[in-house]
């Protein structure tokens, strides 16, 4: 994984929380594979995917996402190691 993609994916990793203006998600996993990424997300290229679960939604499935960190996202807990 390129110091790009890592930058990219921010401190998601599997068991971190974090919220943005869409909601407050868990990682419950992270995908670097890319055409597994591209499978999960329905793109036909991809470099990651994260899967989430909204934890503010009682009935909150997960899904998976492959927007980037920015600055609107806030880290609430720290997830597992690289």
């Amino acid at each position: 994984m390129t110091s790009d993609v890592r930058a990219q994916i921010g401190p998601r990793l599997a068991g971190a929380i974090y919220d943005n203006v869409d909601g407050a998600f868990e990682v419950l996993a992270l995908v670097t594979d890319p055409a597994e990424a591209a499978r999960l997300l329905r793109r036909r290229a991809a470099r990651f995917a994260v899967i989430v679960r909204d934890i503010r939604r009682a009935d909150g499935e997960p899904f998976a996402v492959g927007s980037v960190w920015t600055d609107s996202d806030r880290l609430v807990r720290a997830g597992g190691a690289r």
